[in-house]
């Protein structure tokens, strides 16, 4: 067998070991929508109050929905549709030969009729109260028998809606190209045509300008394949983003995103307030979270399957809770999970919206943003659910110089990320390693001694049982490609997602532990420390039973880790369980610069007489 074929066998191994062993399907793609057939009952009914949200300009209420059918069973089920019409008119055809299914377009969420109502099978009736968030349109509820496999509609109930639909939602705030510059995106219902929208913003009681924004839209030709583009679209609405330049370091801004309609009047969001970033290579206490793989979750308790992502709200909760000390976050890679299901997206930052709207928040591109057959993501899945990165690319931004290749470098203070795109080739010789090497040579390490690579798939070392039965306990040709780049350029830390639990290897090289220490390091590394923080929502992925000498700390639950830089000197690194938002592991690093200075094996170039 050539070595490709290896390889290529290798990836596949992998890819399946982690469906195995990490996670269910997306909880939509278990509605059979192509199934349903139209049971209509007499005296079965669903009904839903109140019918208009958001009076006081809320984006997000509480609805009661009351039911009734006269033959229940433990397998009915209620599905929030949106838009409202999900009627087989809506759908469109693929030629005039096919006639299109009963229903043409997932629901948004579901819930059995017998959750919170157990006597459901005796009585017939039942109440469920759903959370809707403004998501640019209107709503049903309708009642099915047959399961989610034969889904059979018994009633429908009357439309529900937010009094403005349109209204601008959700900001999510992320650090620009300069370090002065902070990008505000939103999402509405107002295109070009509509209104023009911007950011009213300046300095904590100061004076305020406007910022024009920038919008984006797509349709459902730009998704690849089934079910982005076909049950599990939906209209994204338009996404704008302003750019606020000029900004004094670390001085508080207020801001609130508006739109000027074509009538003269304005539709303002709430205020909001942001820290401006540190100038590169300031002192200051400076504080970053991490964590990959976190998804979203419903608080009604709507759309769970298989645990799919039961430790998403906890470890959600945790950040807004703390958010006074958080400065920055990185959510590496599996964002939202959508899985092809776009109404997905408008749940995830609605969920992360106090944390997203208060500071910068940075994705990476991970396998289930990404990856798609034929579209030149490294690796041949489906596990974007056919969305190929455009989601991903439009909803958040990020400071790449092309979005569609998700790397990029961040400065912020005393940190200097390189931040890698796994669904890209990352081996060397290719584009991406150029910019991986470009970002760890073009840091000053006496202005900017904290230096973090960030990555979605593990790169480096983890004890997964996957990686552990493929053999290189971590992505083939991984370390391998960059191990020396980390070596050369003194990597402090390397921190990825994609494995869903907590992970922390000594400083190594060459799978070698380079220092035997544990908990707080003192001068010079000889090695970068390796960390695992896929654990922020989706179901966990297992260890292996494999003892590696590198591995100083497991934990098969869920969690993020934080990054304290207090000075030039000092470092603080903690492991935080989702669940309490306690630390279960921590390390300190404490050196001067002539440690980074010092040389270490591969890190210096070799003495010769010319020299």
């Amino acid at each position: 067998m050539g070595e490709s074929k290896f390889v290529f066998l290798a990836f596949l191994l992998c890819s399946v070991l982690q469906r195995v062993y990490s996670h269910g399907d997306q909880p939509l793609s278990k509605v059979a929508v192509h199934k349903a057939t139209v049971s209509l009952l007499d005296l079965a009914y669903i009904k839903a109050s109140p019918s208009v949200l958001g009076l006081q300009g809320q984006t997000a209420e509480w609805v009661t929905v009351e039911y009734s059918s006269p033959i229940p069973s433990i397998d009915d089920w209620i599905g929030v549709f949106s838009p409202a019409n999900f009627s087989a008119s809506t759908c469109p055809k693929e030629n005039h030969r096919v006639y299109p299914p009963l229903l043409c377009s997932a629901p948004i969420k579901f819930q059995y009729a017998t959750y919170s109502n157990p006597q459901y099978k005796v009585t017939g009736k039942g109440l469920l109260k759903f959370q809707l968030i403004n998501q640019r349109s209107d709503f049903s509820f309708a009642l099915f028998s047959g399961g989610l496999s034969n889904p059979e509609l018994v009633a429908v109930s009357d439309k529900i809606a937010f009094a403005n639909p349109n209204a601008p939602v959700y900001p999510r705030l992320a650090l620009g190209k300069l370090w002065n510059e902070m990008t505000v995106t939103w999402t509405s219902g107002y295109g070009t045509s509509d209104a023009e929208p911007f950011v009213q913003w300046g300095p904590q009681g100061g004076d305020h300008i406007h910022s024009p924004a920038g919008t984006l839209t797509f349709t459902r030709d730009s998704m690849c394949g089934a079910p982005a583009r076909t049950v599990g679209w939906r209209d994204p609405g338009y996404i704008h983003t302003s750019y606020l330049k000029g900004l004094w370091p670390n001085r508080i801004y207020e801001y609130k995103i508006g739109h000027k309609l074509n009538n003269g009047t304005y539709i303002w969001s709430e205020s909001y307030q942001f820290r401006a970033a540190p100038f590169p290579g300031q002192k200051s206490l400076q504080r970053v979270v991490i964590f990959g793989d976190m998804g979203k979750d419903e608080v009604d308790g709507s759309n769970e399957y298989n645990n799919f992502q039961r430790g998403s709200i906890n470890t959600t909760q945790q950040l807004i809770q703390d958010i006074e000390n958080i400065d920055l976050v990185f959510h590496i890679g599996d964002i939202s999970y959508a899985n092809g299901y776009l109404s997905q997206w408008d749940q995830f930052t609605a969920q992360v919206e106090p944390i997203a709207s208060t500071v910068p928040y940075m994705i990476a591109s991970g396998n289930h943003e990404r990856d798609w057959p034929g579209t030149g993501s490294f690796y041949e899945n489906m596990d974007s659910g056919g969305e190929c990165g455009v989601l991903a690319e439009t909803m958040f931004y990020v400071p790449a110089s092309n979005r569609a290749k998700f790397w990029y470098s961040i400065d912020y203070g005393m940190f200097h990320f390189c931040v890698a795109d796994t669904e890209h080739d990352w081996r060397e010789g290719t584009e991406q390693y150029k910019f991986i090497e470009h970002c760890l040579a073009s840091v000053d390490r006496q202005k900017q001694p904290w230096l973090i690579f960030l990555a979605h798939r593990v790169l480096g070392y983890s004890s997964c049982i996957c990686y552990a039965e493929e053999g290189a306990f971590a992505e083939p040709m991984g370390r391998e490609s960059l191990q020396k780049l980390w070596q050369k350029y003194k990597v402090d830390i390397a921190i990825y997602g994609h494995v869903h639990n907590y992970e922390r290897t000594c400083p190594i090289y060459q799978n070698i532990c380079t220092n035997e220490e544990k908990h707080h390091y003192k001068g010079t590394l000889n090695g970068t420390i390796h960390i695992v923080a896929g654990g922020g929502g989706a179901s966990l992925s297992t260890f292996t039973s494999l003892k590696t000498k590198w591995s100083i700390f497991k934990d098969y639950d869920y969690g993020f880790v934080k990054l304290t830089a207090f000075d030039h000197s000092n470092l603080l690194f903690e492991y935080k369980k989702s669940r309490d938002g306690k630390v279960y592991d921590s390390f300190k690093i404490s050196r001067d610069y002539r440690d980074i200075l010092a040389c270490t094996m591969d890190s210096c170039p070799s003495i010769t007489m010319a020299s």
